[in-house]
């Protein structure tokens, strides 16, 4: 543990992760309007869209065409997901999307079975195979995602050994192909982390890789979303994904409550890297009205705490005046 990171970058999940889940179909324009106005704010990686098949996620259906109707602006990477070759296929054939080499391995088989239907270890073998692919396309494999690495409500408790097990799966891998090291991104899928728990496992990476870059994917489920953000923080964490007003969550969670909390939420993890000194590169204002947009074209109360608060720069600016 050492000083908090002096830049922080935000990935932003939100036009993915908050729309995947819903049982409605948000109207293409709307959806259009929340990436345009979260293309303003200074973030610089957008997640739109998941490549996948229509019969498991509907509200992806229309992924290509949502990447043809937004207003590209440079120096931002529009992202899809994809899980097979027929969904990377779709994302190379689709204009104006940002492609990069992604893996994605699992501690859970039982999450694995229901989100990519196959087990942890088929799922091991089907990223070799992507490795192939990804050569043949002359693309560099950026980053390494290990899901459900702090706990899974399917499988329960994930020891940190399965976690280990997976980053050294990583490590050998593009060391025997002669790769460099990716980015190692900690999911916490459906929200078992907490801040000890946050320390020790970027911990055991960093023991294990201490040159590697290190990336967290948070979730809000439990309310320990913002404690596990400035855990992160303390460990040397400058790499995030959160997502626009709190959207976010995953259809396979098997949540009891379909209204449980998504990700952390980028504005308001935003506003605490400005209270501590850290930089973004982000508009926070600007991002707290993309927040309001998000928000009334969903058509509820959403998670995030600044878009109803206002930040503290707007009072201290009225102080000031005063």
């Amino acid at each position: 543990m050492g000083e908090l990171p002096k830049f922080v970058e935000f990935r932003e999940m939100g036009p993915r992760e908050g729309f995947q889940i819903e049982k409605r179909h948000y109207p293409l324009e709307d959806r259009v309007k929340i990436i345009d106005a979260l293309s303003e704010t200074g973030v610089k990686h957008i997640q739109m869209a998941s490549f996948v098949s229509p019969k498991f996620v509907p509200s992806m259906a229309d992924a290509e065409e949502l990447f043809a109707g937004i207003s590209l602006r440079e120096g931002v990477h529009y992202e899809g997901i994809w899980f097979n070759r027929r969904g990377f296929d779709r994302a190379m054939a689709t204009p104006g999307a940002y492609i990069t080499g992604k893996m994605g391995l699992y501690t859970s088989n039982e999450f694995c079975l229901k989100n990519n239907n196959c087990t942890a270890e088929e799922q091991r073998q089907r990223q070799l195979e992507m490795l192939d692919l990804y050569d043949s396309c002359g693309l560099q494999v950026e980053q390494a995602s290990i899901l459900t690495a702090f706990g899974c409500n399917l499988s329960g408790e994930v020891p940190i050994s399965k976690v280990m097990d997976c980053v050294l799966f990583i490590k050998e891998t593009c060391l025997g192909q002669g790769r460099e090291l990716p980015i190692i991104y900690l999911v916490d899928t459906v929200g078992w982390a907490n801040p000890e728990d946050i320390k020790r496992r970027v911990g055991a990476v960093r023991e294990l890789m201490p040159d590697v870059r290190i990336g967290l994917h948070l979730h809000d489920t439990r309310g320990l979303g913002g404690a596990n953000f400035y855990a992160g923080l303390e460990m040397g964490v400058d790499l995030f994904d959160s997502s626009v007003a709190g959207l976010g969550g995953c259809p396979f969670a098997a949540f009891k409550d379909p209204n449980a909390a998504g990700n952390v939420c980028t504005e308001d993890m935003v506003f605490m890297c400005e209270e501590l000194g850290i930089e973004t590169g982000i508009d926070l204002e600007k991002m707290i009205e993309a927040a309001r947009i998000t928000e009334s074209i969903m058509g509820r109360t959403l998670p995030g705490k600044i878009m109803h608060s206002g930040s503290l720069g707007t009072f201290r600016k009225v102080r000031k005046n005063s």
